[in-house]
């Protein structure tokens, strides 16, 4: 076998090998590590840069031949080093360049060769073993990882606590300062504000030695309190800046493909941070597609069927698998969700990408917009709010890029996408304005898809600045016909009630109920019929199908009730003006079936849970004030206990009787 050109080789400094003796901590495995390495000659350690795979190797390297350590150039291939350049007695260092691309790349002419295998090994071991010496491989974890492992040479290397090695390097620095100095440094590691510039649920090794740095810089007066927490928000942006750095190499396919791959992966864990594994895999997939078609036009890629386990995968984007629940409105389903080990990596992954790479750009937006018109609530919510958040960071670009495309789309799924969008990016006070202009333009365009998405926008609340200026918008929509068309557009009313249902599941539902009494006694029909519409939805909408962008912790124990069933037990004050609405509906010829409809739907409800049967007990009077009322509401009692399909309760339909008699009382 051909040995090549010599190998570029450095020796490892003696105060390196002892300051590493100061303050390496042994990984879990150590000792079953330097077994193998004495059997063999040879060890392949796998893990992720930064976990201390370069100190566990240099501590067994220079536990086994008297701290002399050489490291060899990452460039060269294990394949081409000659028996002379080994020397006697001695241990190597070789650390491979990453499969996703960020690494040193190898000249065209050697990739092939490059691909490391036991064969390689083998001789490795055996020059090794010749001159009483040791080597270990540096391998980052990925598919060649995963084949390493299956072998004799292989071992994982698990990272040491974190605070363990906090705890020495902070004793190293601190060594000479005054007593206590230690203490303070660690207590002020885990006080809150430090954890939470951090954003990141366990440092890596490498990060607990920065760490460390600051926190000793800082309790020698070398840094302040707001430079500490500076420094510290600076450990996410480093991981992400990290991951796409000539994340393309060498920049053509296929051999770009598994950067491609790793990056993809990463974007896809940022916009569905905490969501099913299965949909995120995919999304990822479909993005690697677009960077590799952008990449290179005339090659265009297929997927790898069988590549990185599903089990290692998460391990490229910082991530976890584990097992958890997705919400789908109407039940919970287990699920195995993906999530960044750190809240505030989507964040900065995303950032990296949208104002460090331009050219990433164009895929990412293209990719986006395919998800948003996904018809799973699970895929366009997520891409929806990632597209909202990206339009607020470069507004003039992401609405032309991401929203007013999606707008313009027939079908209700993209424009509610774009509506999810605009609100989202409503969120930052420098944006809101511009969003709404935007709708203000929409909303008198006459353009039904474009009027159709600003009134889905507004039921966010977000885009207008507030629940009035949105209910506002809303009316000033509905009324836009009057004078012109005596019978107002049902689709028109049937979005403007979904929006109208959105804000009163907001924090705010009480100015709601009060605009929606103002409009009933308004004289005008499409008004009126936006409130009838309204208050039969309340009857039948699940909460869940509600939320918007905006925590609602009143609601929240109460998402798989219907609208009303929940405003009732979170709201108790709310219940005449709701009663009220409802007794409109009901009343009123036009909404009168569709309405007992919905209401006899929430008494079978109440008839199977005392809980909603106590609320419904406290809804009935107000709504039986009149006989016409009360007559109206026994007959529906009446109609479902005689059921023959599914008769109430007949206990239920007693209590529900005795309570529309109160109403006589009112």
């Amino acid at each position: 076998m051909d040995s090549g050109p010599p190998a570029v080789q450095g020796a490892v400094p003696d105060e390196t090998l002892r300051r590493l003796t100061d303050v390496y901590c042994e990984t879990t495995g150590y000792q079953r590590m330097k077994q193998l390495l004495r059997s063999c000659g040879l060890l392949v350690l796998t893990g992720e840069p930064g976990s201390g795979r370069t100190a566990t190797a240099l501590a067994l390297l220079s536990e086994l031949t008297g701290d002399h350590v050489t490291r060899l150039d990452p460039a060269t291939a294990v394949h081409t080093i000659a028996d002379d350049a080994v020397q006697r007695g001695r241990g190597y260092l070789l650390e491979l360049p990453p499969e996703d691309g960020t690494g040193v790349e190898p000249d065209a002419a050697d990739r092939a060769p490059r691909r490391l295998t036991e064969l390689h090994l083998d001789r490795f071991s055996g020059q090794l073993r010749a001159k009483d010496s040791y080597g270990v491989v540096l391998v980052e974890s990925g598919d060649l990882a995963d084949r390493l492992l299956q072998g004799r040479y292989g071992a994982y290397c698990p990272p040491p606590s974190p605070a363990e090695v906090l705890h020495r390097h902070l004793r190293t620095l601190l060594r000479g300062e005054p007593e206590g100095a230690l203490d303070e440094a660690r207590a002020l590691a885990a006080h809150e504000d430090v954890v939470g510039a951090l954003g990141l649920d366990e440092l890596r090794p490498r990060e607990a030695a920065r760490l460390a740095d600051h926190l000793a810089r800082h309790q020698k007066g070398e840094l302040t309190r707001a430079q500490l927490l500076d420094d510290c928000g600076a450990f996410v942006r480093a991981q992400a800046r990290a991951w796409f750095a000539g994340a393309d190499r060498p920049g053509t396919l296929p051999e770009a493909l598994p950067a491609l791959n790793a990056a993809a992966f990463r974007i896809a864990v940022a916009v569905f941070n905490g969501s099913a594994y299965s949909l995120t895999a995919e999304a990822a997939e479909l993005l690697a597609w677009e960077l590799a078609v952008t990449l290179d036009p005339a090659h265009p890629a297929g997927r790898r069927l069988f590549g990185t386990h599903a089990d290692n995968r998460p391990v490229v984007a910082r991530s976890v698998v584990e097992d958890g629940e997705i919400d789908l409105g109407a039940a919970r389903v287990p699920a195995r969700v993906v999530r960044f080990q750190g809240d505030a990596l989507a964040t900065a992954v995303l950032r990296e990408v949208w104002h460090g790479h331009h050219n990433v750009r164009g895929p990412v937006a293209r990719w986006l917009r395919g998800l948003c018109d996904d018809p799973r609530p699970e895929v366009w919510v997520r891409a929806s709010v990632a597209a909202g958040v990206l339009c607020s960071w470069d507004w003039v670009y992401g609405f032309g890029e991401l929203v007013r495309p999606l707008a313009a789309l027939d079908g209700r799924v993209p424009r509610m996408a774009a509506a999810t969008a605009l609100a989202e990016a409503a969120r930052d006070p420098r944006v809101q304005p511009a969003v709404a202009t935007v709708l203000r333009e929409w909303a008198r365009s006459g353009d039904a898809a474009l009027v159709d998405t600003a009134v889905l926008a507004h039921g966010y609340a977000l885009p207008a600045g507030s629940v009035r200026s949105s209910l506002d918008a809303l009316g000033a929509v509905v009324r836009a016909g009057d004078g012109t068309d005596p019978d107002p557009d049902p689709d028109l009313l049937a979005t403007a009630s979904f929006s109208v249902m959105r804000l009163l599941a907001s924090p705010d539902p009480e100015t709601v109920t009060h605009r929606l009494g103002h409009w009933l006694g308004d004289g005008r029909r499409s008004l009126a019929d936006l409130v009838l519409l309204t208050a039969i939805g309340t009857l039948t909408m699940r909460t869940t199908h509600l939320w918007g962008l905006t925590e609602v912790p009143h609601l929240e124990p109460h998402g798989a009730r219907p609208l009303l069933l929940a405003l009732l037990a979170a709201r108790p004050g709310l219940t005449a003006p709701l009663a009220a609405l409802v007794r409109a509906a009901l009343g009123t010829p036009r909404s009168g079936a569709p309405a007992l409809e919905g209401l006899a739907s929430l008494l079978r409800r109440a008839a199977r849970d005392p809980e909603t049967l106590r609320l419904v007990d406290g809804l009935l009077p107000p709504l039986a004030t009149t006989p016409r009322d009360r007559d109206r509401l026994r007959g529906l009692l009446t109609g479902l206990v005689r059921d023959r399909d599914k008769p109430l309760d007949r206990a239920a339909a007693g209590r529900m009787w005795d309570a529309v008699a109160e109403g006589a009382e009112r």
